[in-house]
Protein backbone atom coordinates (compact mmCIF):
# COMPACT_ATOMS: atom_id res chain seq x y z
CA UNK A 1 0.00 0.00 0.00
CA UNK A 2 1.17 3.55 -0.80
CA UNK A 3 0.05 6.89 0.55
CA UNK A 4 -0.37 10.20 -1.31
CA UNK A 5 -0.50 13.23 0.99
CA UNK A 6 -0.93 16.94 0.19
CA UNK A 7 -2.09 20.04 2.09
CA UNK A 8 -5.85 20.22 2.41
CA UNK A 9 -5.92 23.64 0.70
CA UNK A 10 -3.51 25.05 -1.90
CA UNK A 11 -4.26 28.62 -2.92
CA UNK A 12 -2.51 29.95 -6.02
CA UNK A 13 -2.61 33.08 -8.17
CA UNK A 14 -1.54 36.67 -7.78
CA UNK A 15 -2.71 38.22 -4.52
CA UNK A 16 -3.78 34.95 -2.88
CA UNK A 17 -1.82 35.96 0.26
CA UNK A 18 -5.14 37.58 1.17
CA UNK A 19 -6.50 34.11 2.00
CA UNK A 20 -4.82 34.50 5.41
CA UNK A 21 -7.79 36.57 6.53
CA UNK A 22 -10.01 33.52 6.13
CA UNK A 23 -8.12 31.34 8.63
CA UNK A 24 -10.11 30.49 11.74
CA UNK A 25 -8.27 30.82 15.02
CA UNK A 26 -7.32 32.94 18.04
CA UNK A 27 -3.53 33.32 17.87
CA UNK A 28 -1.02 33.08 15.03
CA UNK A 29 2.76 32.84 15.29
CA UNK A 30 4.29 34.15 12.05
CA UNK A 31 7.78 32.75 11.38
CA UNK A 32 9.98 34.60 8.86
CA UNK A 33 13.59 34.81 7.74
CA UNK A 34 16.14 37.56 7.33
CA UNK A 35 14.05 40.54 6.32
CA UNK A 36 13.21 40.43 2.58
CA UNK A 37 9.52 39.90 3.33
CA UNK A 38 9.57 42.90 5.66
CA UNK A 39 11.42 45.12 3.16
CA UNK A 40 8.99 44.25 0.37
CA UNK A 41 5.93 44.89 2.55
CA UNK A 42 4.65 41.31 2.58
CA UNK A 43 5.21 40.82 6.31
CA UNK A 44 2.97 43.76 7.18
CA UNK A 45 0.35 42.51 4.73
CA UNK A 46 0.39 39.06 6.30
CA UNK A 47 0.14 40.43 9.84
CA UNK A 48 -2.78 42.66 8.84
CA UNK A 49 -4.63 39.83 7.08
CA UNK A 50 -4.24 37.61 10.16
CA UNK A 51 -5.55 40.43 12.34
CA UNK A 52 -8.50 40.79 9.97
CA UNK A 53 -9.15 37.12 10.69
CA UNK A 54 -9.55 38.15 14.33
CA UNK A 55 -6.26 36.70 15.54
CA UNK A 56 -3.62 37.98 17.91
CA UNK A 57 -0.30 37.86 16.04
CA UNK A 58 3.28 37.43 17.18
CA UNK A 59 6.23 37.48 14.76
CA UNK A 60 9.33 35.30 15.12
CA UNK A 61 12.01 36.85 12.88
CA UNK A 62 15.56 36.07 11.87
CA UNK A 63 15.54 32.42 10.78
CA UNK A 64 18.90 32.03 9.04
CA UNK A 65 19.55 30.29 5.72
CA UNK A 66 19.93 26.56 6.43
CA UNK A 67 18.29 26.88 9.84
CA UNK A 68 20.07 25.54 12.90
CA UNK A 69 18.92 23.25 15.67
CA UNK A 70 19.41 26.25 18.04
CA UNK A 71 17.02 28.47 16.05
CA UNK A 72 14.43 25.70 16.02
CA UNK A 73 14.61 25.34 19.81
CA UNK A 74 14.38 29.11 20.32
CA UNK A 75 11.28 29.29 18.09
CA UNK A 76 9.61 26.38 19.87
CA UNK A 77 10.21 28.11 23.19
CA UNK A 78 8.57 31.30 21.85
CA UNK A 79 5.60 29.24 20.69
CA UNK A 80 5.19 27.58 24.06
CA UNK A 81 5.08 31.04 25.67
CA UNK A 82 2.59 32.48 23.13
CA UNK A 83 0.45 29.34 22.57
CA UNK A 84 -0.67 29.89 18.97
CA UNK A 85 -3.33 27.76 17.33
CA UNK A 86 -1.94 28.67 13.89
CA UNK A 87 1.72 28.58 12.90
CA UNK A 88 2.20 30.58 9.71
CA UNK A 89 5.58 30.65 8.01
CA UNK A 90 6.46 32.90 5.09
CA UNK A 91 9.71 33.06 3.16
CA UNK A 92 12.16 30.70 1.48
CA UNK A 93 12.59 27.07 2.41
CA UNK A 94 14.55 27.94 5.54
CA UNK A 95 11.90 29.68 7.69
CA UNK A 96 9.23 27.20 6.60
CA UNK A 97 11.48 24.21 7.34
CA UNK A 98 12.43 25.72 10.70
CA UNK A 99 8.80 26.41 11.58
CA UNK A 100 7.85 22.78 10.82
CA UNK A 101 10.45 21.56 13.32
CA UNK A 102 9.46 24.25 15.85
CA UNK A 103 5.89 22.97 15.54
CA UNK A 104 6.93 19.49 16.70
CA UNK A 105 8.87 20.80 19.73
CA UNK A 106 6.04 23.22 20.57
CA UNK A 107 3.53 20.38 20.76
CA UNK A 108 5.98 17.86 22.28
CA UNK A 109 8.56 19.70 24.44
CA UNK A 110 10.06 16.46 25.73
CA UNK A 111 10.84 14.95 22.33
CA UNK A 112 14.49 14.96 21.19
CA UNK A 113 15.99 16.06 17.90
CA UNK A 114 17.43 12.55 17.50
CA UNK A 115 13.91 11.12 17.75
CA UNK A 116 12.75 13.33 14.87
CA UNK A 117 15.73 12.36 12.70
CA UNK A 118 14.30 8.87 12.28
CA UNK A 119 12.16 9.09 9.11
CA UNK A 120 8.41 9.01 9.68
CA UNK A 121 8.78 8.93 13.45
CA UNK A 122 7.08 12.20 14.40
CA UNK A 123 4.41 12.22 17.11
CA UNK A 124 0.87 13.11 16.04
CA UNK A 125 0.73 16.87 15.43
CA UNK A 126 -2.21 19.32 15.43
CA UNK A 127 -2.90 18.81 19.13
CA UNK A 128 -2.22 22.55 19.61
CA UNK A 129 -1.86 24.21 16.20
CA UNK A 130 -2.36 23.98 12.45
CA UNK A 131 0.23 25.08 9.92
CA UNK A 132 0.13 27.42 6.91
CA UNK A 133 3.11 27.90 4.58
CA UNK A 134 3.75 30.74 2.13
CA UNK A 135 6.83 30.33 -0.12
CA UNK A 136 8.80 33.35 -1.34
CA UNK A 137 11.18 31.31 -3.51
CA UNK A 138 10.47 28.89 -6.33
CA UNK A 139 12.38 25.75 -5.44
CA UNK A 140 12.07 23.89 -2.17
CA UNK A 141 8.27 23.39 -2.33
CA UNK A 142 8.34 22.87 1.42
CA UNK A 143 4.84 24.39 1.48
CA UNK A 144 3.46 21.08 0.15
CA UNK A 145 5.96 18.52 1.44
CA UNK A 146 6.45 16.17 4.35
CA UNK A 147 10.06 17.33 4.77
CA UNK A 148 12.20 19.81 6.65
CA UNK A 149 16.00 20.21 6.53
CA UNK A 150 17.73 21.40 9.71
CA UNK A 151 21.50 21.91 10.07
CA UNK A 152 23.63 20.93 13.04
CA UNK A 153 26.51 23.39 12.76
CA UNK A 154 28.46 21.58 15.47
CA UNK A 155 28.85 18.59 13.14
CA UNK A 156 28.42 20.41 9.80
CA UNK A 157 25.64 18.00 8.79
CA UNK A 158 22.19 18.73 7.38
CA UNK A 159 19.43 16.48 8.70
CA UNK A 160 16.36 15.92 6.50
CA UNK A 161 13.33 15.40 8.74
CA UNK A 162 10.54 13.39 7.11
CA UNK A 163 6.99 12.75 8.24
CA UNK A 164 3.54 13.23 6.68
CA UNK A 165 2.57 14.97 9.94
CA UNK A 166 4.57 18.05 8.90
CA UNK A 167 2.81 18.46 5.56
CA UNK A 168 1.20 21.91 5.98
CA UNK A 169 -2.56 22.24 6.28
CA UNK A 170 -2.63 25.28 3.98
CA UNK A 171 -0.23 26.34 1.21
CA UNK A 172 -0.47 29.84 -0.25
CA UNK A 173 1.45 29.97 -3.54
CA UNK A 174 1.34 33.67 -4.45
CA UNK A 175 3.64 34.64 -7.38
CA UNK A 176 3.74 38.26 -6.17
CA UNK A 177 6.19 37.10 -3.48
CA UNK A 178 8.80 35.95 -6.03
CA UNK A 179 8.74 39.00 -8.31
CA UNK A 180 11.75 40.52 -6.50
CA UNK A 181 13.90 37.37 -6.26
CA UNK A 182 17.60 37.94 -7.05
CA UNK A 183 18.60 36.09 -10.23
CA UNK A 184 21.10 33.87 -8.37
CA UNK A 185 18.24 32.60 -6.20
CA UNK A 186 16.08 32.13 -9.30
CA UNK A 187 18.84 29.94 -10.73
CA UNK A 188 19.52 27.85 -7.63
CA UNK A 189 15.90 27.34 -6.62
CA UNK A 190 14.86 26.59 -10.20
CA UNK A 191 17.46 23.84 -10.54
CA UNK A 192 16.40 22.53 -7.12
CA UNK A 193 12.85 22.19 -8.50
CA UNK A 194 14.13 20.39 -11.61
CA UNK A 195 16.14 17.99 -9.43
CA UNK A 196 13.08 17.31 -7.27
CA UNK A 197 10.99 16.38 -10.29
CA UNK A 198 13.63 14.22 -12.01
CA UNK A 199 14.52 12.36 -8.80
CA UNK A 200 10.84 11.78 -8.02
CA UNK A 201 10.25 10.35 -11.50
CA UNK A 202 13.04 7.77 -11.20
CA UNK A 203 12.62 7.05 -7.47
CA UNK A 204 11.88 3.49 -6.41
CA UNK A 205 8.66 4.83 -4.86
CA UNK A 206 7.32 6.62 -7.95
CA UNK A 207 3.79 5.76 -8.98
CA UNK A 208 0.73 6.75 -11.02
CA UNK A 209 -0.09 9.70 -8.75
CA UNK A 210 3.43 11.18 -8.71
CA UNK A 211 4.59 10.57 -12.31
CA UNK A 212 2.26 13.08 -14.03
CA UNK A 213 3.19 15.79 -11.49
CA UNK A 214 6.91 15.15 -11.98
CA UNK A 215 6.71 15.24 -15.78
CA UNK A 216 4.60 18.40 -15.80
CA UNK A 217 7.05 20.08 -13.43
CA UNK A 218 10.05 19.11 -15.60
CA UNK A 219 8.35 20.45 -18.72
CA UNK A 220 7.45 23.75 -17.03
CA UNK A 221 10.98 24.24 -15.63
CA UNK A 222 12.52 23.63 -19.05
CA UNK A 223 10.00 26.02 -20.62
CA UNK A 224 10.16 28.84 -18.07
CA UNK A 225 13.38 28.84 -16.02
CA UNK A 226 15.61 30.72 -18.53
CA UNK A 227 12.99 33.46 -18.99
CA UNK A 228 12.42 33.64 -15.23
CA UNK A 229 16.19 34.11 -14.81
CA UNK A 230 15.92 36.95 -17.36
CA UNK A 231 13.26 38.61 -15.14
CA UNK A 232 10.19 37.78 -17.21
CA UNK A 233 7.42 37.97 -14.59
CA UNK A 234 4.99 35.64 -16.40
CA UNK A 235 7.75 33.01 -16.40
CA UNK A 236 8.40 33.70 -12.69
CA UNK A 237 4.75 32.94 -11.98
CA UNK A 238 4.86 29.67 -13.91
CA UNK A 239 8.09 28.63 -12.16
CA UNK A 240 6.37 29.24 -8.82
CA UNK A 241 3.71 26.73 -9.80
CA UNK A 242 6.21 24.30 -11.37
CA UNK A 243 8.23 24.02 -8.16
CA UNK A 244 5.02 23.34 -6.23
CA UNK A 245 4.07 20.50 -8.60
CA UNK A 246 7.59 19.07 -8.22
CA UNK A 247 7.13 19.23 -4.45
CA UNK A 248 3.87 17.30 -4.62
CA UNK A 249 5.69 14.61 -6.61
CA UNK A 250 8.77 14.22 -4.43
CA UNK A 251 6.95 14.54 -1.11
CA UNK A 252 5.23 11.28 -2.01
CA UNK A 253 7.75 9.51 -4.27
CA UNK A 254 10.79 10.70 -2.26
CA UNK A 255 14.18 11.60 -3.75
CA UNK A 256 17.60 10.11 -4.45
CA UNK A 257 21.33 10.54 -4.03
CA UNK A 258 21.60 13.99 -5.64
CA UNK A 259 19.93 15.21 -2.47
CA UNK A 260 21.93 12.87 -0.24
CA UNK A 261 25.12 14.40 -1.62
CA UNK A 262 23.82 17.97 -1.39
CA UNK A 263 22.72 17.48 2.22
CA UNK A 264 26.10 16.17 3.30
CA UNK A 265 28.33 18.59 1.38
CA UNK A 266 26.42 21.85 1.83
CA UNK A 267 27.97 22.81 5.18
CA UNK A 268 31.03 20.54 5.09
CA UNK A 269 33.76 22.81 3.74
CA UNK A 270 35.51 25.79 5.31
CA UNK A 271 35.93 27.41 1.88
CA UNK A 272 32.24 28.28 1.78
CA UNK A 273 28.74 26.95 2.10
CA UNK A 274 27.40 25.37 -1.10
CA UNK A 275 23.77 26.56 -1.53
CA UNK A 276 21.44 23.58 -1.74
CA UNK A 277 20.07 24.26 -5.23
CA UNK A 278 23.54 24.96 -6.58
CA UNK A 279 24.82 21.66 -5.18
CA UNK A 280 21.88 19.78 -6.73
CA UNK A 281 22.50 21.42 -10.10
CA UNK A 282 26.19 20.42 -10.04
CA UNK A 283 25.55 16.80 -8.99
CA UNK A 284 22.48 16.00 -11.13
CA UNK A 285 24.22 15.18 -14.46
CA UNK A 286 26.78 12.95 -12.70
CA UNK A 287 24.09 11.09 -10.74
CA UNK A 288 22.06 10.51 -13.90
CA UNK A 289 25.15 8.88 -15.44
CA UNK A 290 25.58 6.70 -12.34
CA UNK A 291 21.92 5.69 -12.03
CA UNK A 292 21.55 5.04 -15.77
CA UNK A 293 23.66 1.88 -15.34
CA UNK A 294 20.50 0.45 -13.73
CA UNK A 295 18.12 -0.61 -16.57
CA UNK A 296 14.82 0.65 -15.18
CA UNK A 297 16.32 4.01 -14.22
CA UNK A 298 17.85 4.30 -17.70
CA UNK A 299 14.44 3.65 -19.22
CA UNK A 300 12.83 6.37 -17.12
CA UNK A 301 15.54 8.97 -17.81
CA UNK A 302 15.11 8.24 -21.52
CA UNK A 303 11.35 8.63 -21.14
CA UNK A 304 11.86 12.08 -19.57
CA UNK A 305 14.02 13.10 -22.53
CA UNK A 306 11.51 11.68 -25.03
CA UNK A 307 8.57 13.46 -23.36
CA UNK A 308 10.51 16.74 -23.34
CA UNK A 309 11.24 16.47 -27.07
CA UNK A 310 15.00 16.10 -26.63
CA UNK A 311 17.04 14.53 -29.44
CA UNK A 312 18.06 10.88 -29.54
CA UNK A 313 17.09 7.69 -31.34
CA UNK A 314 18.55 5.34 -28.75
CA UNK A 315 18.15 5.15 -24.99
CA UNK A 316 21.77 6.14 -24.47
CA UNK A 317 21.43 9.14 -26.81
CA UNK A 318 18.28 10.31 -25.05
CA UNK A 319 19.96 10.11 -21.62
CA UNK A 320 22.95 12.04 -22.97
CA UNK A 321 20.57 14.68 -24.33
CA UNK A 322 18.99 15.04 -20.89
CA UNK A 323 22.41 15.47 -19.27
CA UNK A 324 23.44 17.96 -21.96
CA UNK A 325 20.25 19.96 -21.39
CA UNK A 326 21.01 20.18 -17.66
CA UNK A 327 24.60 21.24 -18.38
CA UNK A 328 23.29 23.83 -20.85
CA UNK A 329 20.95 25.23 -18.18
CA UNK A 330 23.76 25.32 -15.61
CA UNK A 331 25.94 27.29 -18.03
CA UNK A 332 23.11 29.72 -18.81
CA UNK A 333 22.44 30.19 -15.08
CA UNK A 334 26.12 30.68 -14.17
CA UNK A 335 26.27 27.53 -12.05
CA UNK A 336 29.71 25.85 -11.83
CA UNK A 337 30.27 22.47 -13.49
CA UNK A 338 32.20 20.97 -10.55
CA UNK A 339 32.71 21.38 -6.80
CA UNK A 340 36.27 22.44 -7.61
CA UNK A 341 34.96 25.24 -9.84
CA UNK A 342 32.69 26.30 -6.96
CA UNK A 343 35.85 26.98 -4.94
CA UNK A 344 36.14 24.07 -2.53
CA UNK A 345 39.78 23.56 -1.54
CA UNK A 346 41.26 20.36 -3.00
CA UNK A 347 43.23 19.34 0.08
CA UNK A 348 40.19 19.77 2.31
CA UNK A 349 38.01 17.86 -0.17
CA UNK A 350 40.45 14.93 -0.22
CA UNK A 351 40.64 14.95 3.56
CA UNK A 352 36.88 14.87 4.04
CA UNK A 353 35.48 12.99 1.04
CA UNK A 354 35.53 9.48 2.58
CA UNK A 355 33.58 10.63 5.65
CA UNK A 356 31.15 12.67 3.52
CA UNK A 357 30.58 9.57 1.36
CA UNK A 358 29.63 7.51 4.42
CA UNK A 359 27.24 10.21 5.64
CA UNK A 360 25.66 10.56 2.19
CA UNK A 361 25.01 6.81 1.93
CA UNK A 362 23.28 7.02 5.32
CA UNK A 363 21.12 9.99 4.29
CA UNK A 364 17.35 9.52 4.30
CA UNK A 365 17.16 10.16 0.54
CA UNK A 366 19.49 7.30 -0.42
CA UNK A 367 16.96 4.53 0.21
CA UNK A 368 14.69 5.55 -2.69
CA UNK A 369 17.49 6.07 -5.21
CA UNK A 370 16.99 3.72 -8.19
CA UNK A 371 20.52 2.27 -8.05
CA UNK A 372 22.08 1.12 -4.80
CA UNK A 373 25.34 2.67 -3.65
CA UNK A 374 27.95 1.95 -0.99
CA UNK A 375 30.47 4.36 0.56
CA UNK A 376 33.26 3.35 -1.86
CA UNK A 377 31.09 4.04 -4.92
CA UNK A 378 29.80 7.26 -3.34
CA UNK A 379 33.38 8.42 -2.81
CA UNK A 380 34.15 7.74 -6.48
CA UNK A 381 31.03 9.65 -7.52
CA UNK A 382 31.94 12.63 -5.34
CA UNK A 383 35.40 12.63 -6.89
CA UNK A 384 33.78 12.81 -10.34
CA UNK A 385 31.77 15.84 -9.23
CA UNK A 386 34.94 17.49 -7.89
CA UNK A 387 37.17 16.94 -10.92
CA UNK A 388 34.52 16.79 -13.66
CA UNK A 389 35.47 13.26 -14.75
CA UNK A 390 33.09 10.83 -16.44
CA UNK A 391 31.15 8.33 -14.32
CA UNK A 392 32.21 4.91 -15.67
CA UNK A 393 31.31 2.55 -12.82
Amino acid sequence: MSRFCLPRDIYHGKGCLEELKNLKGKKAMLVVGGGSMKRQGFLDKAVNYLKEAGMEVEVFEGVEPDPSVETVMKGAEAMRAFEPDWIVSMGGGSPIDAAKAMWAFYEYPDTSFDDLCTPFNFPELRTKAKFAAIPSTSGTATEVTAFSVITNYQTGVKYPLADFNITPDVAIVDPDLVSGLPVKQVAYTGMDALTHAIEAYVSTLHGPFTDPLALQAIEMVLDYLPASYDCNMEAREQMHYAQCLAGMAFSNALLGIVHSMAHKTGAAFSTGHIPHGCANAIYLPYVIAYNAKEPEAASRYAEIARRMGLEGTSQKALINSLREKINEFNAKLNIPKTIKDFGVNEAEFKEKVAHIAELAVGDACTGSNPRSIDPAAMEKLLNCTYYGTEVDF
